[in-house]
């Protein structure tokens, strides 16, 4: 039989290239059809609170923006004992620091998958309030789910083409297609923050 495998995507849409975790794992469902075996889950940014999903699985696979200093776009996979090290080796969010709990709070009570498989972009931009993914990090989506792919089937699981129907997806109303075409211009909404508390030029 084979391993439970949760794919999961982190991180904030809201915040440009900080999306591209939870952009993958939308575009995997899209995309691919997986058995019963393997849950798709959009993780977003809920720390801890990812806990119980962990538990249930033996390997885990995660997208997310990793700031590796490498160049905007760079894809980097790290696995088993040097994913923590990486999910915190520079912070650019809070998810960062929650999820790399998520890993140790897990391992100190003896539930950690067997495998961790990290598949991580270095973002280009993350300071975009409302702003798409950047053209060479979105570029990315695709090989991501290839390498993804690659891994899974490695470990036995089947992979066919076609689509998987998840719960555990962000809603519709902010999935990519529907997220950009009702994105305001940067001349028409601030993109750096709530603008009602952003100092005024004199």
């Amino acid at each position: 039989m084979s391993a439970k495998v949760l794919v999961l995507g982190i991180g904030n849409v809201l915040w440009a290239d900080e999306g591209f975790g939870v952009r993958c794992v939308e575009r995997l469902a899209e995309t691919r059809g997986f058995g019963p075996d393997v849950r798709l889950l959009d993780g977003g940014t809920q720390g801890l609170y990812l806990l119980p999903f962990l538990e249930e699985v033996d390997t885990l696979l995660v997208f997310d923006a990793v700031d590796y200093g490498l160049e905007p776009g760079t894809l980097k996979i790290v696995e088993d004992d040097d994913v923590p090290a990486f999910m915190g080796a520079k912070k650019m969010s809070l998810h960062q620091t929650g999820f790399q709990d998520v890993i140790a709070t897990a391992q100190l009570m003896g539930y950690c998958p067997e495998r961790l498989i990290l598949i991580g972009c270095q973002p280009e931009e993350i300071e975009d309030y409302g702003g798409s993914l950047r053209a060479v990090v979105a570029a990315q989506i695709d090989p991501a789910l290839e390498i993804a792919v690659d891994k899974l089937r490695s470990l036995g699981i089947e992979v066919r083409e076609g689509r998987t129907d998840s719960r555990d997806l962000a809603d519709p109303s902010i999935l990519r297609a529907a997220y950009e075409q009702g994105r305001p211009s940067e001349d028409e909404a601030c993109r750096i923050g709530d603008d009602r508390f952003l100092p005024q030029d004199a």
